[in-house]
């Protein structure tokens, strides 16, 4: 072969390769490229000569697998995998069963500190050998602890004194997707389902597995596969062979499946006259079901319910109480180790505020339920709105474990083309103090059982995950899916820390892109709060499809379905008295909480429309009157996008052209609908207050009629 015919080979190969490295987020937070600091790729390699783990489970191979596929992109070498020491450098991993030499270490005190998913990692001398252990109880332990020790590489992280000991805060720690038996996802809005039913039992798509990847590595244990608007047929024998053959991609890497279920099955699938949680024949329908869904999936993990909520069928239908419906359930899974997640998201149409009725409606249960129950409530009284105050029910279900719901997949805030960073939020809820038992009585101590020692502790958070390419619609969506992991196993990280992180992951540790993105994202939740619904307004969105403002909405069926319902604005003021002057759903929190959020003067600016009918001309703290606050809210919402398109601006060329091109386009669209928010709810409210837009800020460039003509009647998701 001639010299030209050799350069083109290699051109050709060149290409080849980097076709196959294409960035366009398929690959999420694992990439395990090259080390681009030399100095510290020169420190990692000849600290890393060998890899040596023992053991033959499918956990063990998978976290094999792992560790050598990232240490050989990472390292930029064929790394040794001999049987046991035979250098310096050496990574050993296993558990005291599998691997003798970690019997040695003496790390049995610690190693009984971590529980069945947790890990060590430690830098040790064996045999004159400087090594590093990565030691567990479990195969679990070990895959995670893998995956943690990979992430301080690709963060290129110091790894010379290493004493790393972690385990989960909270037990169950789930994503819910609300994928429906057509491929169609409710609220979705990266594409259509993953789960390809007339493909399965037969083709498990190789994307099955690089979710279960991207999901050990952040440590989510548990996939609800289906809608919580579920249908009967998916406890047919039709699906359930279908749904073991996911289980078994997912069993590997610690992930058990669990299904949303509809609580008239026994009538839908069946023809059983009834649903009556009470009746023998229903019981005994779900018992026989149950062990046919163990039968095929040894490891099931359980059922969500969403029941008597939004008109899916519930024990109520029957006369009966949620307890009753939950602890027939309960009471079938019981022997097989399954567990009930039943969701507290029910609201009826009624004269009562819908922020008090899911607390009205259980707490007079608590106590009733099995201990394989755990109601799931959703972070807010009323649902995912940009911000809300926590839920009533974080703190008032003393005898019966609660978990929180989050929304991941971005329903009330702009779809997949805003660029929303969610960890602020999540950890605006978790860090929020209940005062049930003093002070520091926060949501994250409920849910982790330190307050009232539940048994079972949880977290769930509604899936943004699609069939896109990039995995979530905007290449900044997977953040909110790391983000939710890493917070479910240790919800005292910090959004800063997590954002750090996956920037680091996704696109670089070069401190100046870090730095920039971090600055991008940070701000980026406030501002869509304050393009939307500044100080504590709340549902002012678009009718059923959650899509652009429609403060005006008054024609719905329901009430409770109108933004004119929570918003109240009228020729006085405008929010929602929640006080004892008005609805009193503050009677619903602790008497310390119901103190600060009572108070015009002490409730925080940021949730005061939410709690207080509040005059247009009031003072607020910034000396400027209520309307005008409010202006400048909307506007500073609008210019924090402008701001992140500026920054983002500034790494063209720092950032591959595919991810930089789509994120700018979005950031466009995301300036416009900001815009849109704005003019709209800013027109609207004006109607009210009578009051001028103040003079420093632009005046909208059309008007309020021209703005509620605009109709979306195929936005995505609904």
């Amino acid at each position: 072969m001639n010299l030209k015919r050799i350069i083109i080979s290699g051109f050709l190969i060149f290409i080849l390769i980097n076709s196959l490295k294409s960035e366009d987020g398929y690959r999420l937070w694992l990439r395990y490229d090259l080390i681009s600091d030399k100095q510290k790729l020169t420190d990692y390699n000849n600290r890393i000569t060998q890899i040596v783990i023992s053991g033959n489970s499918a956990t063990i191979i998978a976290a094999k697998e792992e560790l050598i596929k990232g240490l050989n992109g990472l390292l930029g070498k064929n790394i040794e995998v001999p049987d046991k020491i035979t250098k310096s450098g050496a990574i050993i991993a296993g558990t005291p069963q599998n691997l003798k030499i970690i019997t040695k270490l003496n790390l049995e005190e610690k190693l009984k500190t971590i529980g069945n998913e947790g890990f060590i990692i430690q830098n040790i001398l064996i045999g004159g050998n400087s090594c590093i252990a990565i030691a567990a109880n479990t195969d679990i332990g070990i895959l995670y602890g893998i995956f943690e020790f990979l992430r301080l590489i690709q963060t290129e992280s110091n790894i010379s004194d290493l004493s790393i000991i972690s385990s989960p805060k909270i037990q169950f720690r789930l994503l819910n997707h609300w994928d429906n038996m057509n491929e169609t996802v409710e609220r979705g809005y990266a594409g259509e389902s993953l789960w390809r039913w007339f493909e399965l039992p037969e083709y498990k798509r190789l994307r099955y597995k690089d979710y279960a990847r991207a999901n050990a590595s952040i440590g989510i244990n548990g996939t609800v596969l289906n809608n919580v608007n579920a249908s009967p047929l998916i406890l047919s024998n039709e699906y359930l062979l279908r749904i073991a053959a996911i289980a078994d991609v997912f069993r590997p890497y610690g992930i058990k499946v669990y299904l949303s279920v509809n609580f008239a099955s026994p009538k839908d699938l069946d023809g059983i006259s009834t649903a009556d949680p009470l009746d023998s024949l229903v019981v005994d329908w779900w018992k026989k079901k149950i062990n046919e869904i163990y039968n095929y999936i040894p490891d099931f993990g359980g059922f969500l319910v969403k029941a008597n909520s939004e008109g899916l069928p519930g024990p109520l239908d029957y006369g009966c109480t949620h307890s009753d419906g939950a602890n027939m359930l309960a009471d079938a899974l019981a022997p097989h180790g399954g567990i009930v997640m039943w969701r507290a998201f029910v609201y009826h149409p009624s004269n009562d505020d819908r922020a008090k009725q899911a607390y009205n409606e259980f707490v007079p249960l608590d106590g009733k339920f099995r201990k394989n129950v755990i109601i799931q409530v959703k972070n807010g009284p009323v649902d995912f709105q940009p911000r809300e105050p926590f839920h009533p029910l974080f703190g008032a279900m003393t005898r019966t474990p609660v978990m929180p719901e989050f929304e991941i997949t971005q329903e009330y805030l702009g779809f997949a083309t805003h660029l929303v960073y969610l960890a602020p939020l999540f950890k605006e809820v978790l860090e929020s103090d209940t005062w049930v038992k003093g002070s520091g009585s926060t949501v994250a101590k409920i849910i982790d059982g330190s307050i009232f020692h539940y048994e079972l502790t949880g977290m769930a958070g509604v899936s943004n995950i699609g069939s896109d390419r990039n995995w979530c619609g905007h290449p900044f969506g997977a953040a909110n899916w790391y983000a939710f992991g890493r917070l479910a196993w240790d919800y005292s990280l910090t959004s800063e820390s997590i954002a750090g992180e996956w920037i680091r992951m996704t696109f670089s540790n070069n401190p100046e892109k870090v730095n920039t993105i971090s600055n991008i994202m940070l701000p980026s939740r406030e501002a869509a709060v304050n393009y939307m619904t500044p100080l504590g307004l709340h549902y002012l969105m678009g009718q059923g499809h959650h899509f652009g403002p429609q403060p005006w909405l008054d024609e719905a069926e329901r009430p409770e379905w109108n933004s004119v319902y929570y918003h109240k604005a009228d020729s006085i003021g405008i929010g929602f008295d929640r006080t004892i002057t008005g609805s009193n759903a503050l009677s619903q929190y602790s008497i310390p909480v119901r103190n600060k959020f009572s108070s015009l003067y002490s409730c925080p600016e940021n949730l005061l429309l939410w709690f207080h009918h509040v005059g247009w001309t009031y003072k607020m703290k910034s000396g400027r009157t209520l309307w005008d606050e409010l202006c400048y809210k909307y506007y500073s919402g609008v210019d924090t996008v402008r701001k992140m398109e500026k920054l983002w601006s500034s790494l063209e060329n720092k950032i591959d052209e595919e991810r930089f091109r789509e994120v700018s386009a979005k950031l466009k669209i995301q300036e416009r609908e900001a815009t849109w928010w704005r003019d709209a709810c800013v027109l609207y409210f004006q109607t009210f207050s009578k009051m001028p837009i103040p003079q420093d800020l632009e005046k909208p460039k059309t008007n309020l009629e021209e703005l509620k003509k605009i109709k979306w009647k195929y936005a995505p998701g609904f």
